[in-house]
């Protein structure tokens, strides 16, 4: 079955860099665009960026813009997140997603597959 596992979180101080990864297992991944999402406590669940297939293409919030960058390695079957700048309001709960496409969704409901999340805290 897929699996996704999501690693790399950690406390770090504002203005600090993270990277995120993302380890596939279960699927093609090249066939599957591969998003991030994130989930701060009382919040709904929103979208950080999205990547496609070949990593041509790739989608971000408003609110990483500048900041944050994903990217693929498709011979790894792993997505990334890289962090930079970041800020208190970033903490959340990160998650990866994927999903069998052409199209790169950045709604949360349109991804069938999420792996468990890992914590990031940014401390002021």
């Amino acid at each position: 079955q897929v699996q996704l596992v999501e690693s790399g979180g950690g406390l770090v101080q504002a203005g600090g860099s993270l990277r995120l990864s993302c380890a596939a297992s279960g699927l093609a991944f090249s066939n599957y665009v591969m998003g991030w999402f994130r989930q701060a406590p009382g919040k709904e669940r929103e979208f950080v960026e999205a990547i496609s297939r070949t990593g041509e293409l790739s989608y971000y919030a408003d609110s990483v813009k500048g900041r944050f960058t994903i990217s693929r390695d498709n011979t790894k079957n792993r997505v990334y997140l890289d962090m930079n700048s970041l800020k208190p309001e970033d903490t959340a709960v990160y998650y990866c997603a994927a999903r069998p496409s052409v199209r790169v969704p950045i709604g949360p409901n349109e991804y069938p597959y999420w792996g468990r999340g890992t914590q990031v805290t940014v401390s002021s």
